[in-house]
């Protein structure tokens, strides 16, 4: 049975938005019994860096009645040893008490510090795919508009693979470019990657200004309803007015649909 009714207040949701926008993750809910808890999960190897419950105060030795939100990430052992003397933070709960710790999710540990030793343990826990992606996130990963009134890129990439696009941002060789294609498709339609950028272009007309071009090669499109702009509400983009980053969960969600 739920017990969301009778617990305190809690910074759940906080964390729940924090790991869909950095990495991407989803929470899952495994147990029948007690379906407010929940894990957070790599995607690659599968492992836990989060676990989410609801447990009684007194379980966890807290004076009062009722119940209360805790989260359990891995730690340093070392690290556990100094941070387990500080307010809200204890000996993990259910899990091994020298590698994980308890933090309680009532407000007395502000959440740049509960985000700082999420992230601790996402490393701790990432398998080696996510590791060396870590490591060699060098590539930059951009967003931009397109309109279909102005040019046809169907038929250009129908054409070749490689094309020339107006470049009007800080896009290096190698960086990842994702094609928004503007109303009335309103959607993400190519994954392509910069090969040759800053190439000098003089061009002007009564819709475009251009003084330089890149050579843009593609690498997938994607079916007009697979991330529509309502899609792309969810992670944070409402609109593509010009070239700009894309969010990290939108990235994670675009690679899936990519491989």
């Amino acid at each position: 049975m739920s017990r969301t009714g009778i617990r305190e207040e809690s910074k759940r949701e906080d964390i729940l938005r924090y790991v869909l926008q950095k990495y991407g993750t989803k929470p899952e809910y495994p147990w029948r019994t007690t379906p407010d808890n929940l894990v957070l999960r790599h995607r690659d190897n599968r492992k836990w860096y989060g676990l989410i419950m609801t447990v009684k105060r007194e379980n966890l030795g807290l004076p009062g009645n009722g119940y209360i939100d805790i989260l359990d990430i891995k730690c340093d052992p070392e690290m556990a040893g100094f941070l387990t003397v500080e307010k809200g933070i204890l000996p993990g709960y259910h899990m091994h008490k020298g590698n994980w710790i308890t933090i309680l999710l009532d407000g007395s540990v502000e959440m740049e510090q509960i985000c700082s030793l999420l992230d601790q343990s996402f490393l701790l826990t990432a398998g080696k795919k996510t590791l060396a992606k870590l490591r060699l996130a060098k590539k930059k990963e951009w967003l931009i508009p397109a309109n279909p009134k102005y040019f046809d890129l169907e038929e250009a990439f129908a054409k070749s693979d490689t094309i020339s696009w107006k470049q009007s941002s800080n896009i290096s060789a190698g960086d990842i470019i994702y094609i928004y294609m503007a109303a009335p498709v309103s959607a993400i339609l190519y994954k392509c990657e910069a090969v040759e950028v800053d190439i000098p272009y003089d061009y002007e007309d009564e819709n475009v200004h251009m003084s330089r071009v890149m050579k843009i090669r593609l690498l997938h499109r994607f079916n007009r309803d697979q991330m529509t702009r309502d899609r792309m509400k969810e992670y944070g983009v409402y609109a593509v007015r010009g070239p700009r980053s894309v969010p990290p969960a939108l990235q994670e969600e675009l690679e899936v649909m990519s491989s």
